[in-house]
């Protein structure tokens, strides 16, 4: 695998790529995108989960600058604790999708994502939250999910797996929402058209860039539209087989400074040119 040039923007994911088990980022992944950063490279966390449940946490891991929320449903600006971009899904929509994804795979426990800084996780009866540290309120009924503007549905399926529920899901909803898998037991709906790739071009005119710029590590089939947006797509070991197939290199896992690996390498013996070449040019 040829070397990639140094690039002028660095795009992780999280859970499952830049974070461990813990939720925390190694001494040796800190100290790589700290060399990044001394090249010139901005450093842009795109992630599914939205603000208020990633909003903590990256104040812990010291992260500056702009953030891809909500599975590009969100553009957060960590300086000022404010969201300058937001897209919500219409909830008629997110309604009748629901609907038509239970006409063709039974019955479905759903949760959502409200808009806003402070915008909180519904969860009906009978779902279960993937990750137990995200904070989560249940509702008695799904008539009460609605009761704020959200940005995305999170479903569930008693009985099917994750990839047969996301290709049913995707069946069913058509152009009436985006489905995206993005880690076990997180199939989730959100506005048609947005997505983690519309999200990294938004950021990245934001601050000035060229998408085609950017070096991204992700994990889940919901990465795949960044890896498109992007000049180099590298795929963690734990990472879903469409995500590895797609991807311009596989490296370590999570749990291996997988990250670090790559940007130890790419940012060794290059200095940052403005305009970095586009491998797959």
């Amino acid at each position: 695998m040829p070397l990639p040039p140094a690039y002028a923007l660095v795009a992780t994911d999280l859970d499952g790529t830049l974070l461990r088990r813990d939720d925390t980022v190694s001494p040796r992944t800190r100290a790589a995108l700290a060399r990044a950063a001394a090249a010139g490279a901005r450093h842009l966390v795109v992630t599914g989960r939205p603000v208020p449940g990633v909003r903590e946490l990256l104040s812990a891991l010291d992260y500056q600058g702009l953030a891809v929320c909500g599975q590009g449903t969100q553009l957060y600006d960590t300086a000022t604790g404010r969201i300058v971009h937001a897209a919500t899904l219409d909830r008629e929509l997110a309604e009748a999708a629901l609907g038509k994804i239970e006409a063709q795979v039974g019955q479905v426990f759903a949760a959502v994502d409200q808009d806003g800084t402070d915008g909180r996780t519904l969860i009906e009866p009978g779902y279960l939250m993937p990750h137990p540290a995200l904070p989560a309120h249940r509702v008695l009924h799904r008539d009460e999910l609605w009761a704020a503007p959200v940005i995305k549905v999170l479903i569930r399926h008693p009985d099917l797996d994750d990839d047969t529920l996301a290709a049913a899901a995707y069946a069913a909803v058509g152009d009436l929402a985006t489905v995206t898998h993005s880690g076990p037991k997180t199939v989730e709906l959100q506005p048609y058209g947005v997505d983690k790739g519309a999200g990294i071009a938004a950021a990245a005119e934001h601050l000035g860039l060229d998408p085609a710029t950017a070096i991204a590590f992700g994990d889940m089939p919901n990465d795949l539209p960044m890896f498109r947006s992007c000049g180099y797509g590298v795929a963690m070991a734990n990472a879903h087989p469409l995500l590895r197939a797609a991807a311009d290199e596989v490296t370590l896992s999570h749990e291996e400074d997988g990250v670090a690996v790559v940007l130890e390498r790419v940012f060794s013996t290059h200095a940052r040119s403005p305009t970095p070449a586009n491998p797959r040019s």
